[in-house]
């Protein structure tokens, strides 16, 4: 398994593993999962060592950031259907209802005295889930 599979795999499992454990709705453990898989995968792509994966809780709202080493911006793009890559900021845009960025000269939350850069989402923990489809005719 290459490094970068084997990075978003560990995100992915500590991700779902800490939203369930607060008893987060399924459909917002499978959407953050989804962005952090994106995020790290970016990070090991384009970034450069270390990387940290940070989720906090703050109210109502979860708060995720990728933090690595490297100084380079992220960039949303289009690409195309024959492209392998390009899609990632996409999709955590649109899952995110815009709510994402950047940000330089971040501490790391395990060394105070390390900085890079933080990609980051948050999403509302107390968003709704989609009314389930119904057949038939509605109220």
């Amino acid at each position: 398994m290459r490094k970068d599979a084997r990075a978003a795999a560990q995100a992915r499992q500590l991700t779902s593993g800490a939203l369930t454990a607060l008893g987060v709705h399924p459909e917002l453990v499978s959407d953050a999962v989804l962005m952090v898989s994106e995020l790290t995968g970016n990070a090991v792509l384009y970034g450069e060592t270390p990387f940290e994966l940070v989720l906090r809780s703050e109210q109502d709202e979860l708060y995720v950031e990728v933090i690595d080493g490297g100084t380079i911006n992220p960039v949303m793009r289009v690409a195309s259907a024959e492209e392998e890559h390009g899609r990632g900021l996409s999709i955590v845009f649109e899952l995110s209802g815009g709510r994402c960025g950047y940000r330089h000269n971040v501490a790391y939350s395990t060394r105070r005295d390390r900085y890079g850069k933080a990609v980051w989402f948050a999403i509302p923990l107390n968003r709704q889930a989609p009314a389930p489809e119904t057949s038939g005719d509605s109220i």
